[in-house]
């Protein structure tokens, strides 16, 4: 009798934990590092994108010294090199800045012709529709216009992401189905994240991609999740523990987007 009494309990626990996990995970962010470190220089991974893995199937970040742009989409996971090049993303590389999480969409709408990135900003905050949650964001259309960037890998001493970008690749597509990812960010996570928007482009046959610079959709559908919970774990290099992340880098980090 008491063996079947611990049994049961033991099953209880273990539908309970699986049904909080799942609780968790969904919509959930999962964040590598902070975008101030990132603006510092602190290029180097301690998480393996195996690790990454586990927390989510959607999101967007960079390379183990700074060597491209990712792109995560329906657990798969790219690298948008200088050269343009996309790969799949080996289990091993690292990441020193990333965010993540299992992408659970709650709001859909369909969107009509977008002229630029003003007037997509636009479109996804009549959606989004307040300014203290995170949002996942995901479109999927037919882009006639796409403008990203990717930077090079670098070498130590590294240098400030403002510098990094003034080498940076632009590529620019035209009439290309795509997916547009990532994440609206509110302004008091200034120095964590992108406050705004931060969105990255993959093409439909993986062959075109980076970090957003510009776009002009013909039509597509975007789907929206809100965000309330956000887990974010940090380097315990030395590179930042002695890196200046006190400071107000809004300007630097405006810089390093366009």
């Amino acid at each position: 009798m008491k063996n079947t009494i611990r049994t049961a309990v033991i099953l209880v626990c273990l539908i309970f934990g699986s049904t909080l996990a799942s609780a968790q995970s969904a919509n959930e962010i999962y964040q590598v590092s902070t975008i101030n470190a990132l603006l510092q220089g602190v290029y180097d991974g301690e998480i393996t994108f195996k690790e990454l893995k586990q927390h989510g199937d959607f999101g967007i970040g960079t390379f183990n010294a700074l060597d491209g742009e990712m792109i995560g989409l329906g657990g798969q996971f790219y690298q948008v090199k200088s050269s343009g090049q996309v790969l799949p993303v080996n289990n091993s590389i690292k990441t020193p800045f990333a965010a993540v999480l299992y992408f659970k969409p709650q709001r859909v709408a369909e969107l009509g012709a977008v002229q630029d990135y003003d007037q997509l900003q636009e479109s996804l905050n009549s959606i989004i529709n307040d300014q203290n949650y995170f949002y996942a964001i995901r479109i999927d259309g037919l882009f006639t216009y796409v403008k990203t960037r990717s930077v090079p890998a670098q070498s130590k001493p590294y240098r400030p992401l403002t510098e990094v970008t003034k080498t940076q690749a632009v590529f620019e597509f035209e009439n290309v189905r795509g997916t547009v990812i990532g994440f609206w960010c509110p302004k008091y996570v200034n120095g964590v994240n992108v406050p705004g928007y931060h969105l990255h482009f993959i093409s439909d046959d993986r062959k075109q991609g980076g970090h957003l610079l510009a776009i002009s959709l013909l039509s597509g559908k975007v789907q929206i999740a809100r965000i309330t919970n956000f887990r974010m774990v940090l380097p315990g290099a030395e590179d930042f523990r002695n890196a200046a992340l006190g400071k107000d880098y809004s300007k630097d980090l405006q810089t390093a987007e366009q």
